[in-house]
C-alpha cells in the first residue's frame, strides 16, 4: 500500500470527458490556483526548516498533495487550516525520518526529482514510484549526479519508476554542469548539496526557473550566483544551513492563468484579468510570445511578495494574431505553456515554429506528439520534428469538431478545451480528469468568465 493524501484536501473531481465550443465573449476577473513549482518547494523546504512555517495561497491539486502525503509519511508535520492556508512544523535539513510504505507520488515529476535530492542526504532507504505516466519518464538525468555525490540508487529499466534511493549522511559537494536545461535536476542537486559539508555548484548555460534559489535565500540558505567567464552561470549552495522558518504567500501559477488569458485572446470582444499571477522573468516567455504575435495582453499591478515578482495579467480578444518563430533559447521560460501557446498558433494567420522543444516529449506524456494529433484532427497543418514544431494557422476560427485525448496530461487537455471555445465545431477532450492534478476548479473558473465548457 503507497502513501495517499487526505480525502479532506481533494477537490471535487473533473469530469473525464468534456465539450467546448464557442459562444459569446469571455470577462471579469479571476484567481488561479496558486503556482505548482512555489508550492512543491513551499512544502519541502519548510519540511527542511526547523520550526513552523505558515503558507498561505498553496496550490491544492493532486501533485502538490502527493508532496505534502510524502513529507508527512517520513515525519513533517503538516496541517491544513483552510482552502489554500496550510502550516508546517519541520524536522530540520537531515531529520526526516524512513517512510514506513513506498512514496506514491502520483504524476508529479517535480515531486519526484525534488524529493530524490533531499532523501540523497538521510540514511535511509526509500522507494519512489508514481502512476503509469510518471514511471515512464526518465529519472537518469537526477541519477546521474546525486550518484556522483554518493546516494545510491536501483531503478527499473532506461532509469525509470520505481526506484530505490539510498541516501548518505555523508554526501560529497560536486560541481555539476548541466546537461540540457533542466530546473528540476538543478534542484535536485541543490537540495542534496544542502546535506554536504561544503559548496555545491550547478552550471547552467541557458536560465531555468530559479524558485529554488530565491526560495532557499527566504529560508536563510547562503546560495550565490555568478557569471562565468564562457557565458553559463554558477549557482552555488553553502551545505549544512539550519534553515529557519519563514511564511510564504504563494503567487498564482503563470502556466494556469495562461489558458484564460489565451482563451480570451481568441474569442472575440472578450477582456479577462487574472490577479496576483508570478511574473518571475524565467516564467514569461509565452507572455513575451503572444505579444509578437500580436496579441493585447500586459501586466498591472506588479510587486514583490516573499521574494517573487507578481501582477495582473490582463488580456483581450480582438487583435489578429500572426505566426512568428519561437527560438530555443526561450523554451526554459515557457516550457509548460508550449500546449496552449500551439492553440494561439492554430488561430493565427501564418506559421508559427517552435524551435528546440524536444523536452515536450519527456513531459507528462511526449507533447508534441500529442499537440500534432489533436491540432490535425482540429483541421489544422501541422509538421512535428524531433526538436520543432511547425503550426499553420488558419487565420481564424478552425474546424475543430475533434475528440482530443489527453493522454494523462493536464496541460493538453486544458489546451484543447481553450481551442473549443474559439473552432467552428466543438471540441472534445477524453481524459480530462488529469486537469486535477494542476488546476482544480479550471472548468468552474473558466465557465465564471462565461466559456461553455461542459460534460462532453
Amino acid at each position: 500500500m503507497s502513501v495517499s493524501v487526505a480525502s479532506d484536501e481533494a477537490s471535487s473531481a473533473t469530469p473525464d470527458r468534456l465539450l467546448a465550443r464557442a459562444g459569446g465573449a469571455l470577462r471579469g476577473r479571476g484567481r488561479v490556483p496558486g503556482d505548482k513549482s512555489v508550492s512543491h518547494r513551499a512544502l519541502m523546504f519548510a519540511a527542511l526548516a526547523v520550526g513552523e512555517t505558515a503558507i498561505e495561497g498553496l496550490l491544492e491539486g493532486e501533485d502538490v498533495l502527493a508532496t505534502a502525503a510524502a513529507l508527512r509519511a517520513m515525519g513533517a508535520t503538516i496541517e491544513r487550516r483552510g482552502a489554500g492556508s496550510w502550516r508546517v512544523w519541520g524536522c530540520g535539513v537531515g531529520g526526516l525520518a524512513a517512510p514506513s510504505d513506498v512514496l506514491d507520488l502520483g504524476n508529479s515529476g517535480t515531486s519526484v526529482r525534488l524529493l530524490a535530492g533531499i532523501l540523497a542526504g538521510h540514511n535511509f532507504t526509500a522507494m519512489l514510484t508514481g502512476d503509469a505516466s510518471l514511471r515512464r519518464r526518465p529519472m537518469g538525468r537526477v541519477i546521474d549526479p546525486l550518484t556522483q555525490m554518493g546516494a545510491r540508487f536501483q531503478a527499473a529499466e532506461g532509469g525509470r519508476l520505481p526506484a530505490t534511493i539510498t541516501g548518505t549522511t555523508e554526501l560529497v559537494p560536486i560541481d555539476y554542469r548541466l546537461p540540457v536545461a533542466s530546473a528540476q535536476v538543478k534542484s535536485a542537486v541543490l537540495l542534496a548539496g544542502l546535506h554536504a559539508a561544503g559548496r555545491t555548484s550547478v552550471i547552467e548555460a541557458a536560465p531555468t526557473r530559479d524558485h529554488t534559489e530565491r526560495m532557499l535565500r527566504h529560508f536563510g540558505a547562503e546560495v550565490t550566483v555568478t557569471a562565468e567567464a564562457d557565458g553559463t552561470a554558477r549557482i552555488t549552495v553553502t551545505g549544512e544551513p539550519e534553515l529557519r522558518p519563514a511564511p510564504i504567500a504563494v503567487p498564482t501559477d503563470p502556466s494556469s492563468a495562461a489558458f484564460p488569458a489565451v482563451a480570451a485572446l481568441l474569442v472575440p470582444s472578450s477582456a479577462v484579468t487574472i490577479e496576483g499571477v508570478l511574473a518571475n522573468p524565467t516564467r514569461t516567455g509565452l507572455f513575451a510570445t503572444l505579444q509578437e504575435m500580436g496579441a493585447d495582453i500586459a501586466w498591472t499591478g506588479l510587486r514583490t511578495e516573499g521574494g517573487e515578482p507578481t501582477g495582473n495579467l490582463v488580456a483581450a480578444g480582438g487583435l489578429a494574431l500572426r505566426g512568428v518563430e519561437v527560438p530555443a533559447s526561450r523554451a526554459p521560460s515557457m516550457i509548460d505553456e508550449y500546449p496552449v501557446l500551439a492553440m494561439a498558433a492554430a488561430c493565427a494567420s501564418g506559421t508559427t515554429i517552435f524551435h528546440g522543444v524536444g523536452e515536450l516529449r519527456v513531459k507528462e506524456s511526449d507533447r508534441l506528439a500529442a499537440i500534432a494529433r489533436g491540432l490535425a484532427a482540429c483541421g489544422i497543418a501541422v509538421e512535428e520534428g524531433p526538436e520543432t514544431l511547425a503550426i499553420h494557422g488558419a487565420g481564424g476560427p478552425p474546424p475543430g469538431g475533434a475528440t482530443v485525448d489527453a493522454a494523462l496530461d493536464h496541460r493538453i487537455a486544458m489546451a484543447f478545451l481553450v481551442l473549443g471555445l474559439a473552432t467552428k465545431r466543438p471540441v472534445t477532450v477524453t481524459g480530462a480528469s488529469a486537469i486535477d492534478t494542476s488546476f482544480p476548479g479550471f472548468v468552474a473558473l473558466m465557465a465564471g468568465l462565461g466559456a461553455d465548457i461542459a460534460v462532453g
